[in-house]
């Protein structure tokens, strides 16, 4: 662990997708974990390679959907069976069949809200500023260039072991990124 308070961590530039990919995986198999890559376009493969495995998402979404179902279907149930019982043509109080339209319009809908703010919420977002934004040549991440940040949580990280390790691989700049 850096003793450097300040520090972020240290950010590898590459001039290609390959050259990235490849330092991610030599990263990887080196057992950094706590590490980031930037790209202007998506990289098929790239977050496996990292070791990013299944979110938590689809079971949010799922539980969301759940939720939104019994919601809709006991309030419907509440205000015409329990508290506003009244006889329209001789219809049961409890009619499920009409029921049907509200319920699946309240499990969309709390699924939806549970997918949006799920995915923001496991994203870390909103985040105005991240610290990686204070290292040079950042801005090109948006154009052609391709970026690798180990961050000082990872275990291994040391400041001149993680520089060598980084400089050792296709890199055109290795900087330091702080907070």
């Amino acid at each position: 662990m850096s003793g450097d308070a300040r520090l972020y961590g240290l950010v590898a530039e590459f001039d290609s997708p390959q050259a990235l990919m490849d330092g991610v995986k030599e990263a990887y198999e080196h057992g950094y974990r706590q590490m980031d890559a930037y790209s202007p376009f998506p990289i098929e493969g790239l977050a496996e390679q990292m070791g990013f495995k299944h979110n938590r998402l689809p079971l949010l979404v799922l539980i969301g959907g759940i939720v939104g179902l019994v919601g809709g279907y006991a309030l419907q149930y509440w205000t015409s069976v329990v508290a506003y019982p009244i006889n329209v043509a001789g219809r049961p109080f409890h009619s499920w069949p009409a029921f049907l339209p509200v319920v699946f319009e309240t499990t969309v809908l709390v699924a939806a809200f549970t997918a949006v703010f799920g995915m923001l919420a496991l994203n870390g977002l909103p985040q105005p500023h991240h610290p990686v934004f204070n290292a040079p040549n950042f801005a090109l991440a948006s154009k052609d260039r391709f970026f690798l940040v180990i961050e000082t949580a990872d275990l291994l990280f040391d400041a001149a072991k993680t520089r060598a390790f980084l400089e050792g691989l296709e890199t055109l700049r290795v900087s330091e990124v702080e907070l």
